[in-house]
């Protein structure tokens, strides 16, 4: 059985000072003392923030990698290691298939062993769920901003546009004539059938018909401001 330790800090300035590694090194080598325990390595993460998933940080590779069956990780606070609940509920997971012991010392000892392991785990999953919601929120929020300021997201280029370099929709002028062309038969009352047939001999496009649709459905909603008619074939 190895024991580990591991201390962070966040700032450049704290980790040239050193005093607060210092202090999380003793106080980890204090606890292990108190549990007849001698710290074999401490791994110490210096200038690198807590946002940053554990198993991508150099020290925390080196840690994950070490760690065996049997062995004892002590850490002095639950957020010298994590910052994510996401990142601490999928680590705790693993230390515990792989029967390592991890000890918060803020939190009372082992947490992947003994009664407080239950309650961390589920203030864990609480948090961590309450942080997927923040996440999808932001997300959903980006994409709402992007698209109002008419930005390519990713997948299919609308027909009509194409993708600028700075990510931006371009309005592309041939495809934009095709989309008047077809909108304009399509007031006159032209069927799908009929406006593909005359794109295809006017333009040499051809589309099929559910892009044809989609196109004037589009096209009238953004250009116009009129309801989208039925897809008359």
């Amino acid at each position: 059985m190895a024991v580990y330790g591991y201390a962070r800090v966040s700032t450049s300035r704290q980790a040239e000072e050193g005093e607060s590694l210092d202090v999380q090194q003793r106080t980890v080598a204090g606890y292990a003392l108190m549990l007849g325990l001698t710290v074999d390595r401490m791994f110490v993460e210096r200038g690198v923030s807590g946002s940053i998933p554990l198993s991508e940080r150099a020290e925390g590779t080196a840690l994950l990698t070490a760690l065996k069956p049997g062995d004892v990780l002590i850490t002095p606070k639950l957020d010298r290691m994590f910052r994510s609940a996401l990142d601490a509920l999928d680590v705790l997971a693993k230390l515990k298939a792989r029967g390592v012991s991890l000890h918060m010392i803020d939190l009372g000892g082992d947490v992947t062993g003994n009664g407080i392991s239950k309650l961390v785990f589920t203030i864990l999953s609480a948090v961590a769920e309450a942080e997927r919601d923040r996440i999808r929120e932001r997300v959903t929020q980006v994409k709402r901003d992007q698209r109002q300021r008419n930005r390519y997201l990713g997948g299919i280029v609308p027909f009509g546009f194409r993708a600028g370099d700075d990510g931006s929709l371009v309005s592309d002028s041939a495809e934009q004539v095709l989309i008047a062309h077809a909108r304009a038969l399509r007031a006159d009352g032209a069927t799908l059938r009929a406006i593909q047939t005359a794109l295809d001999v006017q333009h040499g496009r051809k589309l099929s018909l559910d892009a044809l649709h989609r196109v004037l459905a589009e096209a009238l909603v953004q250009f116009a401001g009129l309801p989208i008619l039925p897809a008359v074939w």
